[in-house]
């Protein structure tokens, strides 16, 4: 069984490297030639290309990982089927599970290694390469935003601007709402605009509004306020185009936490989170389904493997994408988006399984 074992291995690694290979030059040249035009156009320097590209790989390799070890499962079990080498070895006693586990085992083993081989040089190398091309194509990222509004701070402090300048870290028309513990309206700031100064807000031209029990309020009116409450960091008020999938485990956390903090949506990012652990365990069930069905080909191999390759990835991808979406709309909860479509792939998996030739 050792001998049978350390086979599979071997002839599993080489086509697992060459395909990933392949593929990894796919997506390499469609960024590429996808960009090229505007390389050319702001003179990128062929090293600059070539260090993005060098970047880029990481990312290419965690793609295209479940991807290959789907098509070399059903590739090498095809081949040992069309050789009669399979027959031959179940004829011999040896159950299907039992010569395929080893390729379980790697499976598992390179989901593991995924989960942190995304979180630790995936998502920094990515950033860097992004982070590069926007510089090499002179493209600033833009953190204006209009009609914020958010929650912030213990006392329950509700700012709302119609546009906050970020170069300027300054607000349009800003209206703070301060609440005590029981939520009921104590206080209410308008301005003409604020701008950031030091650690806190300063306000011009206000109208501040007190005693809500008397009818009408009082109000006082100044050139100039500041309150050392209202000190919310310039960089929340930010257009938040920020994502979860292009961030650390930690940086994820944090930002999770802010966004609830700010009383901002975070229903899509937490769905992002939670994929993080799942995603991973994608290598585990194309090595499921590929055992299960990398026997039944007997002509065509390359071809269909490939085939069954592709159209089972863009089936787990299109489901992934789909149960996202309603996590994000609040069909379903975060959790569930992230981990449904796993699970209903690995009860596919096991019913193939079962009902594969042993």
């Amino acid at each position: 069984m050792k001998t049978l074992t350390k086979r599979v291995l071997l002839d599993f690694i080489p086509v697992l490297i060459v395909s990933m290979v392949f593929f990894v030059m796919i997506l390499q040249l469609l960024d590429i030639f996808a960009n090229l035009w505007k390389y050319l156009n702001n003179g990128v320097s062929m090293t600059t290309i070539t260090r993005m590209a060098f970047l880029y790989l990481p990312k290419c390799i965690s793609f295209v990982l479940p991807v290959g070890v789907l098509f070399s499962v059903s590739y090498i079990l095809g081949n040992y089927f069309q050789n009669n080498e399979l027959i031959a070895i179940l004829n011999s006693g040896i159950s299907l599970r039992q010569f395929v586990t080893p390729l379980l085992i790697m499976g598992f083993l390179l989901s593991i290694a995924s989960f942190f081989f995304e979180d630790q040089v995936v998502i920094p190398s990515y950033r860097e390469k992004m982070l590069m091309t926007n510089e090499a194509l002179g493209q600033a990222e833009n953190f204006n935003n209009s009609q914020v509004t958010l929650i912030s701070g213990p006392e329950r402090i509700v700012y709302h601007a119609d546009f906050y300048n970020d170069a300027q870290q300054s607000l349009s028309r800003p209206l703070i709402v301060i609440r005590n513990a029981q939520g009921d309206l104590i206080e209410r700031i308008d301005a003409d605009s604020a701008r950031w100064e030091e650690d806190r807000w300063i306000f011009r031209r206000v109208r501040i509004y007190k005693d809500f029990h008397n009818n009408p309020p009082s109000l006082e009116e100044l050139d100039s306020y500041e309150d050392p409450r209202l000190n919310e960091d310039p960089q929340t008020f930010r257009r938040q185009e920020r994502d979860v999938a292009e961030m650390t485990l930690k940086e994820s956390q944090i930002w999770i936490t802010s966004l609830k903090k700010a009383g901002l949506p975070y229903r899509r990012e937490l769905t992002d989170y939670y994929s993080k652990f799942s995603f991973p365990l994608t290598i585990l069930i194309v090595t499921l389904i590929s055992c299960a069905l990398g026997s039944r080909f007997q002509k065509n191999i390359l071809l269909m493997s490939l085939l069954l390759s592709l159209g089972l990835a863009v089936m787990y991808y299109i489901l992934q994408m789909v149960m996202s979406l309603m996590a994000t709309y609040g069909y379903i909860p975060p959790i569930t988006g992230a981990w449904l479509g796993f699970f209903i792939f690995l009860s596919l998996g096991i019913y193939l399984f079962s009902k594969a030739r042993s």
